[in-house]
């Protein structure tokens, strides 16, 4: 993607939020994977290795690590900012902890293979789908943000502001299925080795939902007049 004016001024060109859209990207590769390895490990169907999908969480994961890095490392001094510098860096880490927590969401999973009964498996495709929708708000609310702050195209205020809207409203359907999915494994005949694993799992996944939702809050502060 390419912007007409440089996010932080024109003694750069290199545009720092070109990386940010860059490391988004490997959010959406990351959560592809975390989601074929939940199906795989929840159904014990065909599919690729649990082992083989975790692997290649690490590798995004990793990469995503490198992109982030070089978007902190290589912010020149002195370097005039259309938004807070603080605010951006923070911003930077709270991205990034999206897939961190996905990665400990398969770690859990990983630690011993436990029977998940059948009754819950509808209730987790349906909780991963509450968190994958909210980590897909996030990319139109992010493009809306640069667009806003560089000036590109219609400068819709209003419209950038309810990006932000949709992911917390969105996150509040994670949470609620979170509460729902809790409920029901923790009342459930599982042994309670099977049930701490899982809550662990559950509770990494709503860690992802509640990043981005923290992602859009610095989003909007970012816009703040």
């Amino acid at each position: 993607m390419t912007f007409r004016v440089p996010f932080f001024g024109i003694l750069s060109e290199r545009n720092p939020m070109d990386g940010l859209l860059e490391h988004y990207a490997q959010i959406g590769k990351g959560m592809g994977l975390i989601r074929e390895s939940m199906e795989c490990y929840i159904t014990g169907g065909t599919c690729r290795e649990f082992d083989t999908l975790q692997e290649e969480v690490n590798e995004v994961e990793d990469k995503a690590d490198k992109i982030k890095r070089n978007i902190r490392n290589h912010l020149p001094r002195g370097l005039f900012m259309a938004v807070d510098k603080t605010l951006f860096l923070n911003y930077t880490r709270s991205q990034d902890n999206i897939l961190d927590a996905g990665q400990d969401a398969l770690n859990w999973l990983a630690m011993r293979r436990v029977a998940v009964p059948e009754e819950f498996h509808k209730q987790f495709v349906d909780y991963m789908d509450a968190v994958d929708k909210t980590l897909e708000l996030l990319g139109p609310a992010l493009e809306a943000t640069i667009g806003l702050v560089q000036g590109v195209g219609k400068l819709d205020r209003e419209g950038v502001k309810n990006t932000y809207r949709a992911i917390r409203y969105n996150h509040k359907d994670v949470f609620r299925n979170k509460q729902q999915l809790i409920s029901a494994i923790y009342n459930s005949d599982m042994e309670f080795k099977d049930i701490y694993q899982l809550l662990h799992f559950v509770e990494c996944l709503n860690e992802m939902s509640h990043n981005a939702e923290n992602c859009a809050d610095m989003l909007r502060a970012m816009i703040a007049r």
